[in-house]
């Protein structure tokens, strides 16, 4: 990556704030922000949190945990705190304290994990347990999506059907079950993504969120008819059917393309704009072009 001036990256701060433009172009400004990765960048990101979509939000502090800069913990922290912030953006701060690995934010996700609002707690609970899971190990490996996940997947060689008890036993942990979520989307045949797909229907909307996610990076045909019926589902929790609707950006056929079309009028915000930035994803994937802005949105 070159090296860009201070005052460039501001201007892509100011294209990221610029409520004027549309929202998928404000999204490719965040990415160039996150692929950057400097201070200036966390600044300009954190500039940007007085915008009125929870969906930009959401990402903001999705980015941020991904870039792992102990520089953005003090305001993730806020965030998390701020309890007139929508759930799904307090939620990606909490996130993003783990992504970041910071010791430092132990006792506020600890605080956090008896939140009275599950999807808050759920991730905070997490967040502990993969910083706690941090501390023991010598290093993190990479994945091939090159994300900070969660949980670490389990270096294993169970079988489809061992790693889908683990995934649907509602009565382990979520960090067990996040790990066998992570390591059948790492190994990503149609059996581990049908088997991811399953998740779709278990009791915790945090965790069918993040099985819509795993199924967008991985981007498999074979998921496309599950990821449609949570999204056409309007009594799911709209922080699912919005990364259903990303994750069919993600995998780009014509079905994808239609299922979206229908859903860009959608009451819910969030999913009105996940279709709308859903649908240029598609448009990219399907384009000579790079590959959209390096990276699955959140």
């Amino acid at each position: 990556m070159p090296d860009v001036t201070d005052e460039a990256i501001e201007r892509i701060g100011n294209s990221l704030r610029d409520v004027n433009r549309p929202l998928k172009d404000r999204f490719r400004a965040l990415f160039t922000l996150r692929n950057l990765s400097t201070d200036k960048c966390i600044d300009e990101i954190i500039k940007s949190f007085g915008d009125s979509s929870a969906l930009l939000k959401h990402e903001l502090a999705y980015c941020l945990g991904q870039m792992r800069n102990l520089k953005a913990v003090s305001f993730l922290w806020t965030v998390l705190e701020n309890d007139k912030e929508e759930t799904i953006v307090r939620h990606e701060a909490g996130e993003a304290l783990g992504a970041i690995g910071a010791t430092s934010a132990l006792p506020l996700l600890r605080k956090y994990s008896q939140h009275h609002i599950p999807e808050i707690a759920e991730t905070c609970q997490l967040a502990v347990e993969r910083i706690n899971w941090l501390e023991k190990q010598n290093e993190e490996g990479a994945n091939q999506f090159k994300s900070v996940d969660p949980a670490p997947p389990i270096k294993t060689d169970c079988s489809v059907e061992e790693l889908s008890q683990t995934l649907l036993n509602e009565k382990l942990s979520l960090f067990e079950r996040y790990r066998a979520m992570f390591t059948l989307r790492d190994r990503g045949s149609e059996e581990d993504i049908l088997a991811l797909c399953k998740g779709l229907k278990c009791a915790s909307a945090l965790f069918r969120h993040e099985i819509a996610f795993v199924l967008g990076q991985v981007a498999h045909p074979a998921s496309t008819d599950a990821l449609r019926i949570s999204l056409e589902n309007t009594q799911e929790q709209p922080m699912v059917r919005h990364e259903c609707a990303e994750a069919l950006g993600a995998i780009a056929t014509d079905e994808c393309f239609k299922i979206l079309e229908k859903h860009v009028g959608d009451d819910e915000r969030v999913v009105r704009e996940s279709c709308d930035v859903a649908l240029d994803m598609c448009e990219y994937e399907n384009s000579d072009q790079f590959q959209y802005a390096d990276g699955l949105t959140k």
